[in-house]
């Protein structure tokens, strides 16, 4: 509710009073001058000193984010060496198990091919005995059958000389 008094009021807050404008202004400037003195010295410095670490921070970011990219770069590079050198000992690896795997079937052969030779050698030996016993043998039965015939006309050593030389001769002829 509006009275006349409060309506006297409302007009000469509106209408403009040289005094009023010129005291207000005056007021407005000391706060101003106040403020820049005492709180706007400080409050300048401390969003300067706000802006020198966000600055400070960001540059160690960008510091770090370069440092993890070469630290990538490294470990890329470390794991492109890795990767050859694996592929080196794996490609070593086969062909030292070739070379050996060689080596163990030349040896094999080798071995084989002794074993063979031996078989052979000792064949040969056993057939060299057998024929040997075999003419023993033969000259033996030669010798008392030339005995039962000739009864005592010769001795039996004489007898075993003669049927040897025949058959060292049938031996030499067969050859």
């Amino acid at each position: 509710m509006l009275t006349s008094g409060n309506i006297l009021l409302a007009g000469s807050l509106l209408s403009p009073e040289p005094g009023l404008i010129f005291w207000t202004t005056i007021t407005f400037v000391l706060v101003l001058i106040i403020l820049k003195k005492i709180a706007w010295g400080p409050i300048i410095s401390a969003l300067e000193e706000r802006e020198k670490g966000i600055q400070s921070a960001i540059d160690r970011a960008h510091g770090a984010k370069e440092e993890a990219e070469a630290i990538l770069r490294q470990n890329r590079e470390l794991l492109a060496k890795a990767d050859a050198e694996a592929d080196k000992a794996i490609r070593e690896g086969r062909e030292y198990a070739e070379k050996v795997r060689a080596e163990i079937t030349e040896k094999a052969h080798g071995e084989s091919q002794k074993m063979i030779a031996a078989a052979k050698d000792e064949i040969e030996q056993e057939k060299r005995r057998a024929l040997a016993e075999l003419r023993n043998e033969v000259a033996d039965l030669a010798v008392r059958g030339a005995e039962k015939i000739i009864r005592g006309a010769l001795d039996a050593d004489t007898q075993k000389k003669v049927v040897d030389s025949m058959i060292q001769d049938l031996s030499t002829n067969r050859n």
